[in-house]
């Protein structure tokens, strides 16, 4: 019997086959039929599919309009379309984590539960969001492997591609995740499912974050050495994010601060109105603090997109990422229709590795 090699979670700025995404449709995610977010999602698949494929979920209702907004590169064949209902749109958290095991890709197929389950998801119909990631593999021809019971979303954890993969705390063991289980029989799922040999547990992400404090938004991989740390030095976030340091540098990492926007981005009441929540869903409400971060970027096979606010940190979030990433291309997206859905660009997209 020939043994099976193990897994590991490749980085993200390793080659990519393709990239995951979702058309956003949900009417209590995305104002006004998500017809203001619709052009920014074809920007970024506009620049992502200049590099690699992008495989992008259509529902039937959908499709007319990412047709319509995308149909050069749908012509040109760098976007397939896939027909399936979904539930929202955060590819990064419903679709597979691929891994490598020798020269096999495979998807790991977590259960979603929408961040939190009876305890504190933010919504109660996500039964087509938790069928995506097998969906997804079957698509893509790779292996699934199951990982259920187990919850977890993509946006939890960032890999270095070495067997050392970040999350937090707040987060993984949050009850609404997996509560019969310890933190280190969590620590032990994603070393069996990830192939990883070491595990840096962060404490908390962003002050306010709706996910309990996904990583992505917080701390990510440059490269196996250096991690972005996204920083301000006041309040609660300037604590977390001190605490964060302190863990990361015991850890023996490079680390590089990322600014967080100097004004908090909130919720206005022309997007209140624009909002038709369904019975069960979080509701927003006008002056609400979104998750505004830059560490929230992705890095593709073209480029790496980061997001932007109207802030004056904008510009500062470019340079720091073009210090780090010297060798791609960055390319600023205005995410002010992005973040009013409840994430951004490294939230709504999914690598697959080639």
């Amino acid at each position: 019997m020939i043994k099976e090699s193990p897994p590991i979670m490749p980085a993200e700025w390793e080659k990519h086959r393709g990239t995951i995404m979702i058309w956003p449709e949900r009417a209590g995610s995305w104002p006004y039929g998500a017809q203001p977010a619709r052009p920014v999602f074809a920007r970024l698949i506009s620049e992502i599919c200049a590099g690699e494929k992008v495989y992008l979920a259509v529902s039937e209702s959908g499709e007319n309009s990412a047709r319509e907004l995308l149909k050069n590169e749908i012509l040109a064949e760098r976007v397939e379309l896939w027909r399936v209902k979904t539930d929202d749109c955060w590819a990064r958290d419903m679709a597979p984590t691929f891994v490598k095991r020798g020269g096999e890709v495979c998807g790991i197929d977590w259960a979603f539960n929408a961040w939190g389950g009876e305890y504190n998801g933010l919504y109660s119909d996500y039964q087509n969001d938790d069928k995506f990631a097998s969906f997804a593999c079957g698509k893509l021809g790779v292996r699934c492997i199951s990982a259920r019971p187990f919850v977890l979303e993509g946006g939890s954890i960032h890999s270095d591609g070495c067997g050392t993969v970040i999350t937090t705390e707040e987060c993984l063991l949050s009850k609404g995740r997996n509560p019969g289980l310890s933190k280190e029989q969590i620590e032990q799922n994603l070393k069996f499912f990830l192939g990883a040999d070491r595990i840096i547990w962060l404490k908390r992400g962003i002050a306010g974050d709706e996910t309990d404090g996904h990583v992505d938004n917080i701390c990510a991989f440059a490269d196996k050495n250096t991690v972005l740390l996204a920083w301000s030095e006041q309040g609660e976030q300037g604590e977390i994010c001190r605490e964060n340091y302190e863990i990361l540098k015991a850890n023996g990492l490079e680390i590089v601060k990322l600014p967080l926007p100097k004004v908090s981005v909130t919720v206005t009441e022309y997007e209140i109105k624009g909002l038709a929540p369904c019975e069960g869903e979080t509701v927003r409400e006008v002056g609400e603090r979104l998750a505004a971060s830059y560490v929230n970027f992705y890095v593709c096979n073209a480029c790496v997109l980061v997001p932007q606010f109207g802030d004056e940190n904008d510009g500062n979030a470019v340079k720091v990422l073009k210090s780090v990433f010297p060798a791609k291309k960055i390319i600023p997206v205005r995410a002010r229709e992005l973040i009013v859905g409840g994430g951004n660009i490294h939230c709504l997209t999914q690598q697959i590795p080639e």
